[in-house]
């Protein structure tokens, strides 16, 4: 079956990257139920069933059903053919949740946002990324590649990048590299500062990351300074932590 450029298809084909992702959910999650998001051929999946996991599949790609039921006729009852994005994962909210997979890169940051929303429920995620993106999520401040997603993700979740992955480990070969990250939720995941408030001075802060935050949170401030505090304005959005946006965000209330 050829892969679909209008869903971003790649097929991992190395079953040993599999199994090294897998046995990362193993060691780290054991006993946890696995939501996979795009099993393509299965080759994840494969991996997965052989360490025991309880399952759920989730897949944009109809035409993969007849190929996924035949490797896995057990997992009839839990393959749904849907785009993660739309998909209602309040169903499984009865227990927690581990998001899996080699996730199409044009919605990857999008899959993030969404477990984000849904942090009550998602425990974690193991998964692969371009790898431009996996080191945004997971670089610290004063990185370059340090942005909003860092901070959005790394407010709840503890992130690790694990491992690289070439070109020639996918079918057809991505034209960058890959790499799979491992994030897990915080003990205390809430933030003890307004959440809605807390995206909005971070999402308005990296809309003009090269500006002071002074400067870039103009609209928000009006004239007002925090005179007690004006290193804290000086600064450059990369350079605060999540702390930092905590402390920024309770003191703009």
């Amino acid at each position: 079956m050829k892969p679909k450029k209008a869903l971003a298809q790649h097929f991992l084909i190395v079953p040993q990257i599999a199994e090294r992702i897998a046995s990362e959910v193993f060691i780290q999650y054991p006993g946890t139920k696995v939501l996979e998001i795009g099993p393509g051929k299965g080759i994840l999946t494969d991996q997965l069933v052989n360490k025991g996991f309880d399952l759920i599949l989730v897949e944009a790609d109809e035409d993969m059903t007849e190929i996924l039921l035949k490797k896995f006729p057990s997992l009839r009852s839990r393959l749904w053919i849907d785009d993660f994005l739309k998909f209602n994962l309040e169903t499984f909210f009865t227990y927690p949740l581990l998001i899996v997979g080699n996730f199409p890169y044009n919605i990857s940051s999008q899959i993030v946002m969404k477990m984000i929303s849904n942090k009550d429920h998602i425990v974690g995620l193991v998964g692969m990324f371009q790898k431009e993106v996996a080191r945004r999520i997971t670089s610290p401040p004063g990185s370059k590649e340090y942005g909003r997603l860092s901070v959005m993700v790394q407010a709840h979740y503890h992130v690790k990048y694990l491992f690289s992955v070439p070109p020639g480990a996918f079918s057809p070969p991505p034209q960058v590299n890959s790499g799979v990250i491992r994030l897990t939720r915080k003990h205390e995941f809430k933030l003890p500062c307004d959440e809605k408030r807390f995206r909005m001075i971070v999402k308005c802060a990296f809309n003009q990351r090269r500006k002071m935050l002074k400067n870039s949170l103009k609209s928000l401030l009006g004239d007002i300074l925090i005179k007690e505090d004006e290193t804290i304005w000086k600064k450059r959005p990369e350079e605060l932590a999540v702390e930092d946006f905590v402390t920024l965000t309770n003191k703009l209330s």
